[in-house]
């Protein structure tokens, strides 16, 4: 089976400069940029902070459960 994932990036001119970024599917994920591409590059760096901390807090709420782990890579 191929797995997909597919997020939207909103970019949004900021009424002082910059941008503001953030993933539709994803609450919590946004940030901003000076530039378009420092934007993207901390939407990026965001994600990246979520996805941890959403990882650190299960990881801490399973605790000794036995449960099934399964790690997935995206790429396209």
């Amino acid at each position: 089976m191929k797995a997909n994932l597919k997020l939207t990036a909103v970019y949004e001119e900021a009424e002082e400069g910059g941008y503001i970024a953030f993933f539709e599917e994803l609450p919590g994920v946004n940030t901003q940029g000076e530039t378009f591409e420092e934007a993207i590059k901390n939407l990026l760096e965001a994600l990246d902070l979520v996805m941890d901390t959403q990882r650190m807090l299960s990881e801490k709420n399973i605790g000794e459960k036995n449960v099934i782990r399964e790690s997935f890579v995206f790429a396209s």
